[in-house]
């Protein structure tokens, strides 16, 4: 289905389990990910609740504008609050994965009145050096403007390339296939503007933040992504509730390389509900 946000539409897939459920859990990708990226968990998490995949601006059937307006933090978090009070008439669990993990994130600054609950999947809080920040930002300008000099199967294989991913090489390339297939659909001027106007750099460090979100947090990260390990490690520690799991043989996306071992970590989170 397709959400109007000012003059844009957001495209949310929905997987309802009954019109008396618990409450309702929205899912949020990844950089250059979709709302595809869920199908394959959803049908095994708990079925007290309903489900929304949102396709983040730039992503999947969402629009791809070239207004850089849309990509900026302020109005992510509005879309996202936008989707959720059309759809949702109790309060809710954001889950996001790395770049939806910090939209999951800035929204419950914002929005935190409208949340149950909040699971974060290999996400950071942001750069807490302003001179790592500026190059950081930099970086993600060439990134940028690589995607949009190249064809998107160009950037694509790349992307899937970086030492980041490097733990997705052990999937068969019939697997690899099917991922590269989600993620070329996707729009070059969206990935190009979400990159300058909500990459890492550009996100405000929200570390001193955190003690605000008193909500029950789930962290998640892949033991083999020990980048991201450490960084929940020293989130966990900042928010009032909340736990950090490690899932053993993973890297940076959980829910891909090990999904039995991610959906028992959610439905055992979504059992305290």
């Amino acid at each position: 289905m397709f959400i109007k946000y000012s003059d844009i539409q957001l495209n949310v897939e929905s997987v309802k389990n009954n019109d008396s459920a618990e409450g309702s859990v929205f899912l949020l990708h990844g950089f250059t990910g979709s709302s595809c990226d869920w199908m394959p968990v959803v049908p095994f998490l708990d079925k007290r609740f309903n489900y929304f995949l949102v396709d983040l601006i730039g992503h999947g059937r969402s629009e791809s504008p070239k207004d850089l307006f849309y990509y900026c933090t302020g109005s992510i978090v509005n879309q996202l609050n936008e989707i959720i009070l059309i759809l949702s008439g109790k309060k809710s669990i954001l889950c996001g994965y790395s770049l939806g993990g910090r939209v999951a994130l800035n929204y419950a600054f914002k929005y935190g009145l409208n949340l149950n609950g909040l699971i974060l999947e290999s996400c950071s809080g942001g750069i807490k050096d302003n001179i790592l920040r500026q190059e950081r930002i930099i970086q993600d300008e060439k990134l940028a403007s690589f995607i949009e000099s190249n064809p998107i199967e160009t950037f694509i294989d790349y992307w899937m390339n970086i030492d980041l991913f490097t733990t997705q090489k052990r999937f068969s390339s019939e697997e690899r296939a099917k991922i590269r297939e989600q993620k070329i659909a996707n729009n070059r001027t969206g990935l190009a503007n979400i990159l300058r106007e909500f990459g890492t750099g550009k996100m405000d460090s929200v570390y001193d933040l955190l003690n605000n979100i008193g909500i029950k947090t789930l962290l998640i990260s892949g033991e083999l992504d020990t980048k991201f390990t450490s960084i929940n490690n020293e989130m966990v520690k900042l928010f009032p509730n909340a736990d950090h799991i490690n899932i053993k043989n993973a890297g940076h996306n959980t829910h891909l390389e090990e999904p039995r071992c991610f959906i028992e970590v959610i439905n055992n989170y979504l059992s305290g509900f």
